[in-house]
C-alpha cells in the first residue's frame, strides 16, 4: 500500500462499475486523485456543482469504495475526501453478458478517452511553457503490432507493471512532476485509418 494510505489499483465488479458510471462522480474521483484530499464544498466550486449534489456523489463513491474520509481532518459539518486507490481496472470482457454492465463499461472507457483527449490537448497548447528537458522527455506514439490475444494480455501485462515500478519509484524522487501515461492496445477493427 502507497504511504498516502490508498490501494494503488481498485479493480472493478458489475456493482462497482456501475456506480462509478456517472458523470460527477467519474470527475469528483479524478480531481480527487489528481490534486488530493478535498471538502464537497471546494470540489463543488471547481467542477461548478451545488455542494449537495458533489456531497451526494462523494457518500455514493464512499459506499463503493472509491473514496474515504480523511480521518483527523475537517469538522462535524466539513468532511475531506480522499480517493482510496490510485487507479480503476477493469475487463470489458467481464460484462459482455450483463447489458447493464456492459453499457456501464463503454461509459468508463469513453470518458477516459475524452480526458485523454482534452489531457493531451491541453499538454499540447502549453508545452511551450514548460522547460525543454520535460517537451524533449514526454513522449507520443503509435504501434502497429501483430499479436496473439495470448501475447497481447501479456505485452499489457508488462506495460501496468512498468508504470506500477515507476510509479513506486517517483514517490520520493526530487524534481519530479506529475505525468500522466495512456496506454490502449486492442485489436484494429477497420482497414481504412
Amino acid at each position: 500500500m502507497p504511504a498516502d494510505g490508498s490501494e494503488s489499483v481498485k479493480q472493478l465488479d458489475p456493482r462497482s462499475l456501475k456506480a462509478l458510471a456517472h458523470p460527477l462522480r467519474v470527475r469528483l474521483l479524478a480531481l480527487l486523485r489528481l490534486d488530493g484530499p478535498a471538502t464537497s464544498t471546494g470540489l463543488a466550486r471547481r467542477l461548478d456543482e451545488t455542494t449537495g449534489a458533489t456531497s451526494y456523489h462523494l457518500r455514493q463513491l464512499a459506499r463503493h469504495g472509491f473514496v474515504e474520509e480523511v480521518e483527523g481532518r475537517g469538522t462535524a459539518r466539513e468532511r475531506w475526501w480522499r480517493a482510496s486507490h490510485q487507479s480503476t481496472r477493469w475487463s470489458t470482457a467481464d460484462f459482455l453478458g450483463d447489458p447493464g454492465s456492459a453499457e456501464a463499461a463503454d461509459f468508463l472507457l469513453r470518458s477516459q478517452l475524452e480526458n485523454e483527449v482534452r489531457q493531451t490537448q491541453r499538454w499540447l497548447a502549453g508545452q511551450a511553457e514548460w522547460p525543454r528537458e520535460w517537451v524533449e522527455a514526454s513522449e507520443a506514439a503509435d504501434y502497429v503490432l501483430r499479436l496473439t490475444p495470448d501475447r497481447l494480455r501479456a505485452m499489457a501485462d508488462e506495460v501496468e507493471a512498468v508504470v506500477e515500478r515507476y510509479r513506486e519509484e517517483g514517490r520520493s524522487e526530487p524534481g519530479g512532476e506529475r505525468v500522466v501515461a495512456y496506454f490502449r492496445a486492442f485489436p484494429r477493427s477497420d482497414v481504412t485509418p
